[in-house]
């Protein structure tokens, strides 16, 4: 009786669904003779199954339905292939599906329906979702016990059919109710299953994410919560936020703070950083809190909420405000014995080089002299000590005073101020010894002091605002130089701070029409890095009318890009809040427009990886204009700034540069090796080197000064061995052209940065959050290396030490929990990603142990050897806070 129902099921299927037919009996037969002998019984037991399913005797219904259920059940639960019941009743599936049709409604229409639903796991065709058509209609059982592939297949079912329901919503009522029901099922199977990535994602293509937190616990809340935070990166907005949101709450309620802590930087809610220290009762754990904000650069207000002891608060906020950073940069500094000052010359390596670059190095021009106080203030940032302004007092040469005036007019400014950068973070000593210049006869001298001072409190806050006191007053000096230094020093020093005092100054300077243009430009940079990320309307409006109020030769000055900067600033990554002003932005000039909103653009998307935006500025870019535009420029630089927020959108942001390089106009080839740099600052990629080395030979003298700065950036503070050769070949190459030669030297000088201890990159908690105000600083440095002959490498050279706001040390140091450096054994090795991988997988590959404290490259790790203590951080980077484990065992 068998084949006659195999035929039947063959012309049902016709009608119901195109399944092929079943082939002739003849083929069939052959095929028969193949299976073996086990199989054949099986596929006789299952044509008698299917038959007895359509006996008109519910009983016997009954027994078959119940028979069949167990013969698919026990073969879907591994299912590395197709299992062989559903291999053989694949030409009865029409055949069941027509008898489904016939049958009135009981308990027993269910279960077929639920045997359906797993038969069209291989036998629907596609587009039907004929799976969950039938899941729904069947009974409410476990849908687990059917195995992974089914519920998996499901779940893109269900996905499919919310966005067809959501479609028709617009038209007609959709409920969705039952799918959701079925969500909840499948969303408890996945997460009981170690599947948590797959949960995820179908609650996304639902948006039903609330459901996630009745179903994590404390096993599988980590690996949740990794993968989201992962996943928000690929997400548009509004839904990234909605995944961190979630993500926050759910760190929050297993207490796991210091992650919450990260996700709250992440989205610039003091809110929710104030309930993470309200939510964690332990002490200690706040001053892991303090030291992870101290090196984002939050200027976050502790009140009484958080801490009611006084005594308490005050150490919170003296870690908060930076204040120990010099004594553990010099603490990582004499552990590695690099405390021994090093001069220019040690750098160049000249006597490596053939003959005609050493000759030529030897003439003591003011431009030379300018590139060693660079290299140096660079080389030995944070150390205290040098060869060239802080020489022994018993030196008979007279110390500081003989190099200052070894240059030339402004190059005192830069000399003056390197003082305060090899001083830098130990506000104490430094301003002690910055006092000395301020009673110079030569403004010069003042202002690069004045500077001084700000880099010095660079990133270190303090109640008693000593740079605020010294600087306030030379603001509304005669001397532009003077004026310019102070107002530089304002900006650097409470860079993202939002000081209401320094705003209304520095917008009453934008307003004085009497102020020349440079004064005006760096008031407005200034205002844009202490207002940095902050929306600050006032501060928008000053700046635009300041743009309004310049004349039409004013508009042709190079300086004249700080403005739409400064305002670019105020809304660094906040995205769609820009609009406003930047509808406003398409009143000003034409000759201005463009630039300003290419910048305004760039810097509100900087950081978050918006693809549509990278596209809109390469649209940009592709336009082949006249030579006078300068807008290009930003809108390259603009790719780098939006691409730098992951991996995936790095390496196609690169690629991308490469072509704009083929084809681009000279002001786009100008901008891309700045771009570069921006891109791998700090980690140097062979692919970018190479194409960075060969346009540091290019016939246009611009764009090769923009690569051979980007080679230090790069390089910046790696030591690369690499780098460093190819730079003293380029000092021996260009050894007779000093514009280049300088752009050479900077860049010996960076990539020797605090002697390889510190690092430029804006990012770091293993890449998740962007420093703001380190990147404004980087993007006014590149934005000025946009015009190297009039700005970078012309007068304004001191634009350099804007680079001052990315300084971090690259260090992990552990401290005990009186906070004083202990010293323990780490793992550190390149960093693996492990979002949604099972198990326990390893995070660091290749590494080698070491005793803190210890040097972190770009893609490294660090993880703990040892289980004596315990990290009070998730990741180990910077200060780190060790408690001893209680359960710690020494084996003896």
């Amino acid at each position: 009786m068998a084949p006659d129902l195999n035929k039947a099921s063959g012309s049902a299927s016709k009608n119901e669904a195109p399944v092929k037919a079943p082939p002739s009996k003849k083929k069939e037969d052959k095929k028969d003779e193949d299976l073996s002998e086990e199989d054949l019984a099986l596929k006789q037991q299952l044509e008698l199954y299917v038959e007895r399913v359509q006996d008109p005797e519910p009983g016997i219904q009954k027994l078959a339905l119940e028979s069949l259920r167990q013969e698919i059940r026990s073969s879907t639960s591994s299912m590395t292939s197709v299992p062989k019941p559903l291999k053989f009743l694949r030409a009865h599936y029409g055949a069941l599906k027509a008898h489904y049709e016939t049958m009135a409604e009981s308990d027993l229409k269910k279960y077929l329906a639920d045997i359906l639903s797993v038969l069209a796991l291989t036998m629907s065709a596609e587009g039907e979702r004929e799976s969950l058509k039938y899941r729904l209609l069947g009974s409410e059982g476990d849908i687990g016990s059917w195995g992974h592939e089914y519920v998996r297949n499901l779940a893109g079912e269900i996905a499919q059919e919310y966005t067809k329901r959501q479609a028709m919503k617009r038209t007609e009522e959709a409920p969705i109710h039952d799918l959701i029901e079925l969500v909840q099922q499948i969303v408890a199977f996945h997460m009981k299953h170690n599947a948590e990535p797959e949960a995820v994602d179908l609650l996304m293509e639902v948006e039903d994410l609330d459901i996630l937190s009745k179903h994590v616990d404390k096993t599988n809340f980590k690996r949740t919560c990794l993968y989201l935070t992962s996943a928000a990166k690929y997400l548009p907005g509004p839904d990234d936020l909605v995944v961190l949101k979630i993500a926050y709450e759910i760190y929050l309620k297993f207490g796991e703070y210091a992650s919450a802590l990260q996700i709250a930087l992440f989205l610039d809610n003091s809110q929710y950083i104030k309930q993470v220290y309200i939510s964690c009762d332990d002490s200690l754990q706040k001053k892991q809190f303090s030291y992870i904000l101290a090196r984002h650069g939050s200027a976050f207000e502790l009140d009484d909420d958080i801490s009611a002891d006084d005594v308490d608060r005050e150490v919170l906020e003296e870690i908060i405000n930076n204040t120990k950073l010099s004594e553990g940069y010099l603490t990582l500094a004499r552990d590695i014995e690099v405390m021994e000052p090093k001069s220019p010359e040690d750098i160049y390596k000249a006597h490596l080089l053939d003959g005609r670059a050493s000759a030529g190095a030897s003439v003591d021009s003011a431009r030379q002299n300018l590139a060693a106080t660079f290299v140096n203030a660079f080389v030995n940032a944070g150390f205290g000590q040098d060869k060239l302004m802080t020489p022994p007092t018993d030196s008979s040469s007279g110390g500081s005073g003989n190099w200052l005036f070894k240059n030339k007019e402004h190059g005192k400014t830069s000399a003056a101020a390197s003082l305060g950068m090899i001083l830098m973070w130990d506000v104490d000593s430094g301003l002690a010894q910055l006092d000395k210049y301020f009673h110079s006869n030569d403004n010069h001298v003042i202002a690069g002091a004045l500077l001084g001072v700000g880099i010095v409190n660079c990133g270190i806050r303090n109640d008693c605002d000593p740079a605020l006191a010294l600087l306030d007053d030379f603001v509304d000096k005669e001397d532009p130089s003077v004026r310019i230094g102070a107002i530089m020093g304002l900006g650097i020093a409470y860079a993202g701070t939002q000081n209401e005092q320094i705003c209304s100054k520095l917008s009453g300077i934008l307003n004085d029409a009497k102020a020349p243009l440079d004064v005006i430009a760096f008031s407005a940079i200034s205002l844009g890095l202490v207002c940095v990320s902050s929306c600050n309307e006032e501060v928008a409006q000053a700046i635009i009318f300041a743009l309004m109020d310049r004349s039409e030769s004013e508009l042709q000055e190079p300086l004249i890009r700080f403005l739409p900067l400064g305002l670019g600033l105020l809304y660094l990554g906040k995205q769609e809040r820009v609009d406003a002003t930047a509808e406003v932005s398409k009143t000003f000039n034409e000759k201005i427009r463009k630039y300003c909103d290419m910048t305004l653009l760039s810097c509100a998307y900087a950081g978050t990886g918006n693809v549509l935006k990278v596209q809109n500025l390469l649209g940009h870019c592709a336009e082949h204009l006249e030579k006078s535009e300068t807008h290009q420029g930003p809108a390259v630089l603009g790719i780098a700034m939006i691409a730098m927020a992951e991996e995936l959108g790095l390496e196609m942001a690169i690629r991308s540069l490469e072509h704009l390089l083929q084809y681009g106009e000279q002001n786009i080839r100008r901008a891309v090796p700045l771009a570069l740099g921006l891109l791998c600052i700090s980690n140097p990629k062979v692919n970018v080197m190479d194409t960075l080395s060969r346009l540091s030979h290019d016939t246009d003298s611009e764009v090769a000064m923009a690569a051979v700065i980007s080679l230090g950036l790069i390089g910046a503070g790696t030591n690369n061995a690499r780098i460093a050769g190819m730079l003293r070949n380029l000092s021996s190459y260009y050894y007779k052209d000093a514009p280049l030669l300088f752009c050479v030297r900077i860049a010996q000088g960076l990539v020797h940065l605090g002697k390889g201890l510190l690092t430029l990159n804006p990012y770091h908690s293993d890449r998740f959050l962007l420093s703001p105000t380190a990147l404004a600083g980087l993007i006014t440095m590149l934005h000025a290396c946009l015009d190297m002959k009039n700005i970078a490498s012309g007068k304004y050279h001191y634009v350099l030490y804007f680079l001052v706001l990315a300084m971090q040390p690259r260090m992990l140091l552990t401290v005990d929990e009186n906070l004083k450096p202990l010293s323990v054994p780490v793992r550190v090795g390149q960093a693996v990603d492990v979002v949604g991988q099972a198990g326990r997988p390893k995070t660091i590959t290749g590494f080698q142990t070491h005793s803190t404290p210890v040097l972190l490259a770009a893609g490294d790790r660090a993880e703990l050897a040892t289980e004596k203590y315990i990290p009070l951080s998730p990741i180990l980077e910077g200060f780190v806070i060790l408690k001893e484990n209680p359960d710690y065992r020494e084996d003896l």
